[in-house]
């Protein structure tokens, strides 16, 4: 099954071959999504999984189908909400974090998406 692998995080940039990486925020990633939903393509991944919020990390890392189809309504909705939700929390964002902690933040991210030991490559 081919797939879409959308992120900021420049370890899931590094690792996966297939990725979109883009230079933007947590919420520039949700929006791209939003309008490859818009174009046919559906979610395979939960824009809002994870318990970190989307004020605490800048990362964020979606999988959608490859192949265009019908627009999704359910990977629509999920899209929508998951930006009403991000906007929520972008005023709460913490700002000068160490290199140590955006590490351990593309970590997380990274891992929520493909798990510690897989190759993705």
């Amino acid at each position: 099954m081919k797939r879409i692998v959308i992120s900021n995080n420049p370890m899931v940039c590094e690792k996966i071959k297939e990725c979109v990486c883009l230079d933007t925020s947590y919420l520039g990633v949700l929006e791209k999504v939003r309008d490859l939903v818009h174009l046919g393509h559906e979610l395979l991944t939960h824009p809002l999984s994870g318990s970190v919020k989307p004020g605490e990390t800048p990362y964020k890392t979606v999988i959608l189908s490859g192949e265009r189809g019908e627009l999704d309504e359910a990977s629509l909705r999920i899209i929508e909400e998951s930006i009403v939700t991000c906007k929520k929390f972008l005023g709460k964002r913490e700002e000068g974090r160490d290199k140590k902690v955006l590490e351990d933040f593309q970590l997380i991210d990274y891992d929520l998406v493909f798990g510690k030991n897989t190759d993705n490559r």
